[in-house]
């Protein structure tokens, strides 16, 4: 992977920046807010660092603070030793906390509250920005109606199965509002809902509840998700519904032959409802070697257009279709709200013995550098986007009542306030080192998967060609 890593360093600087700037400017916030509410509350800062470890480069200020950038990534942190004793994880202090003055419990409590505060009024101004400038959707993430219901599901060894949608009563048309209660407005809404789902039945068996409008009425079906892809993600065979608008056909295609035209939008399939491009691709190779049916509307007038046998067709290669993009300007409080429901989602999710979600679905350090380099090349925006993700996820994360992160430190000053006195500080280290350990031990398995995804998209994005066929004598 080394080697893998050292080529994206020289192959992405444009990436490479834009990691720095948005991921190492997300910690930094964190720490500021640390630091500021350290220093409005008269609490004495040791050390400011950026990352853990040996210090890369660091100077001493004029207010008696050493600044420092470290050599592992996975963080940062704002020594204060008047108010937190994390000697093994951020290194001893050199000055004598006992001749230094207590810190209230109120104090306290701000200082940890802050760095979680700061990268939420970080996600806000950026969620603001998106608001200004817009960002692109497409009508297909936008949309939550069912364009597109799979006949089978190819399972992880490689079996075709019955899809839980079409045995569950889902049809094209119809659109979710809700899963297992929770409210869609999204496609991606839907995907997340499912994925993060853990319903079962009496007999232990997976179970969604999805309500949908029918034909104008509310309708709620009960599906059986299935574990699919290397990931295993609960999916249930569904596609996002949106016009296939016909933009151009390839000259002298199977398409072409069956006369149909830019303008043209596809409605049927072989008789079935059909608003999704994938799925009209499934099921033109259902029979490649059989004339098709299509159903399309040109000028508000429905037309019936055979396509010709199509033989080793798998896909919608002739046709091109109308991206169907606009610009949005989605309220800041709304972009904040959907990432945060999704981090108490996956949390939930993890410590929930009736979900899928196990860490290996999660990502770490390299996962969240994976993540922005795609954002990189879909452009700033979808950095943009990404960042106000990772911000309301560092907040939240930050704050869980886990030994080592501020909750935690949270957790132990409130002991202390409700015992009446401080807890042991040998307790707090041992703790807080064993939970350091537990902590690391989880990222470096997070992260095996992470590289394990990296690579595996790598080869998709940059399939290696086909070998040569030999030279005949």
């Amino acid at each position: 992977m080394l080697p893998e890593i050292l080529v994206f360093l020289a192959t992405n600087v444009w990436s490479v920046f834009l990691i720095i700037l948005f991921f190492g400017g997300s910690i930094f916030v964190h720490e500021l807010g640390h630091y500021l509410a350290a220093r409005s509350r008269g609490v004495h800062v040791e050390v400011f660092s950026i990352g853990f470890g040996p210090p890369i480069f660091s100077w001493k200020g004029a207010d008696g603070t050493r600044y420092q950038v470290a050599w592992f990534p996975l963080g940062g942190y704002v020594l204060l030793p008047q108010i937190a004793d994390l000697g093994p994880i951020e290194g001893e202090s050199s000055l004598d906390v006992a001749s230094l003055p207590p810190v209230s419990y109120g104090s306290k409590v701000l200082v940890f509250i802050a760095g979680a505060g700061f990268n939420v009024i970080f996600a806000f101004l950026l969620a603001c920005i998106v608001w200004v400038v817009g960002q692109p959707e497409n009508n297909e993430s936008e949309s939550t109606q069912i364009g597109y219901v799979t006949r089978t599901i190819d399972m992880a060894d490689g079996t075709k199965v019955p899809s839980p949608a079409l045995l569950g009563g889902l049809r094209v048309g119809d659109t979710i509002t809700a899963i297992d209660g929770a409210p869609v407005s999204s496609w991606d809404d839907v995907n997340e809902t499912l994925s993060m789902g853990s319903g079962r039945d009496t007999q232990g068996a997976r179970t969604a509840l999805i309500e949908v409008v029918r034909d104008g009425k509310p309708l709620t079906l009960t599906v059986h998700p299935l574990l699919v892809g290397e990931e295993h993600w609960r999916r249930v065979g569904i596609m996002p519904g949106y016009d296939l608008n016909v933009h151009s056909v390839e000259a002298g295609s199977a398409s072409a032959k069956a006369g149909l035209l830019p303008g043209d939008r596809i409605v049927e399939v072989n008789g079935s409802r059909i608003r999704n491009a994938s799925g009209l691709g499934e099921e033109l190779a259902l029979e490649p070697s059989r004339p098709a049916h299509l159903a399309v509307l040109r000028g508000g007038q429905r037309l019936d257009l055979v396509v010709p046998p199509r033989v080793g067709a798998t896909q919608v290669g002739d046709i091109e279709f109308s991206a169907g993009y606009h610009m949005t300007h989605p309220n800041p409080f709304a972009q904040l709200v959907q990432p945060f429901v999704m981090t108490l989602r996956t949390v939930w999710g993890l410590v929930n013995p009736r979900s899928d979600i196990g860490l290996s679905k999660v990502s770490g350090p390299v996962g969240i550098v994976h993540i922005f380099h795609s954002a990189a090349e879909a452009g700033i925006r979808a950095v943009l986007r990404i960042t106000i993700l990772i911000n309301i996820n560092l907040a939240i994360l930050n704050l869980l009542p886990v030994p080592v992160l501020d909750g935690g430190q949270i957790v132990f000053a409130t002991i202390g306030k409700l015992r009446g006195r401080a807890l042991p500080p040998n307790f707090i280290m041992t703790t807080q080192s064993v939970f350091m350990v537990l902590i690391l031990s989880m990222v470096v398995y997070i992260s095996f998967f992470d590289v394990r995804r990296w690579s595996r998209d790598s080869r998709e994005s940059h399939p290696a060609p086909a070998a040569a066929a030999p030279a005949k004598p």
